[in-house]
């Protein structure tokens, strides 16, 4: 019982770690990724579906993106859905395609966007400490039950902080790899 506990706790606090991952490469740097654009939906046959669905996302080169449009009457929309996005990107259409160059950061936009990783990061941090807290109300309630001695709690409870400790750490190093990533000129 302890150990399904530990280990449900383990792949709750790495989902978490994946899903910082995830919103973290919405966040754009100066650099061109073709993961900043999967978020975006696009309004195809009168459902919103993911533009990588409607579209292939290809990097051009370091300062710009490709969009190409399977289909060439989508082509509008896959543009509107792109200005209307957050990330403040003008698309340009040639053809069959939809270049998207991404302007450099300014150092104020890049101190925003610094702000936003450490809001996002601090998110995740709250979500680890919320599964150790679950975690730990399990083990409490298998004491009650007396499922589990009280040193057996003790023991793993301090399991779970090493586990929770470690995952911070994980949110901690991929904080400073962002950071490192948006200072970058």
């Amino acid at each position: 019982m302890i150990v399904e506990t530990k280990k449900d706790a383990a792949v709750r606090m790495s989902k978490t770690l994946d899903a910082l991952k995830l919103s973290l490469t919405k966040i754009r740097t100066g650099r061109a990724n073709a993961e900043l654009l999967d978020h975006i939906t696009v309004s195809y046959y009168g459902s919103d579906v993911p533009i990588n669905q409607v579209a292939s996302v290809s990097v051009a080169d370091a300062r710009s993106l490709v969009v190409t449009p399977w289909e060439k009457k989508i082509i509008p929309d896959v543009e509107k859905a792109i200005l209307n996005s957050d990330l403040g990107l003008n698309p340009v259409t040639a053809g069959d395609v939809i270049r998207i160059p991404l302007p450099p950061l300014t150092e104020e936009r890049r101190i925003e966007m610094t702000k936003a990783v450490r809001a996002e990061t601090e998110n995740a941090r709250v979500a680890i400490r919320n599964v150790r807290r679950d975690a730990n109300q399990n083990l409490k309630a298998m004491v009650k039950s007396k499922d589990i001695s009280e040193d057996e709690e003790r023991r793993a409870e301090d399991d779970m902080q090493k586990i929770t400790d470690k995952h911070i750490a994980d949110v901690d190093g991929i904080l400073a790899a962002k950071e490192a990533e948006l200072m970058e000129i």
